[in-house]
């Protein structure tokens, strides 16, 4: 899919950099890549029994208190979806993750959960389904495309370990 091509359709064109594969937050980090904006952490999530999936959006330095966050949600036991999982539901790889990934979710099966942290954010930073380049996604532009895919953002507020 050309997400590129797609966002464009619904009248969304971030701006776009290119730089080597980041896997992580803390590839970025190593890269020190000098970039505007507000930095994610994409974490694709399910309960317990593998029925209900969500992709949570919070600050790359927070470590998320799973089982907190269960009991705040109402879900039993939240866990990391494996790459299997990811790769049916959002249509990516481990690393490759993003909110932009939704656009594979065309039967709205994964909540997105943004973190009440990021309300304020702007030039949010999304892999556009590769690993090898960033989009700026402004605030208007992420509520836009959660729009265009179906999917209601949920702010949460996300605990802490």
């Amino acid at each position: 899919m050309d997400i590129m091509a797609r966002l464009a359709s619904w009248q969304i064109r971030p701006p776009l950099i290119e730089h080597p594969p980041l896997h992580s937050c803390d590839d970025a980090d190593r890269l020190l890549v000098g970039r505007p904006g507000t930095r994610l952490k994409n974490l694709f999530l399910r309960d317990n029994y593998g029925r209900r999936h969500a992709l949570l959006l919070t600050r790359p330095d927070k470590q998320v208190d799973l089982k907190a966050l269960s009991r705040r949600v109402g879900w039993s036991r939240l866990g990391f979806a494996s790459a299997e999982r990811l790769q049916r539901y959002l249509g990516v790889a481990p690393g490759h993750v993003s909110v932009l990934a939704l656009v594979n979710d065309g039967e709205q099966q994964v909540e997105l959960w943004l973190d009440e942290d990021l309300k304020d954010g702007d030039n949010f930073h999304c892999h556009p389904l590769r690993n090898t380049a960033t989009l700026l996604l402004g605030r208007a532009d992420l509520l836009r495309f959660a729009e265009c895919t179906g999917h209601r953002i949920h702010w949460l507020a996300v605990p802490e370990c």
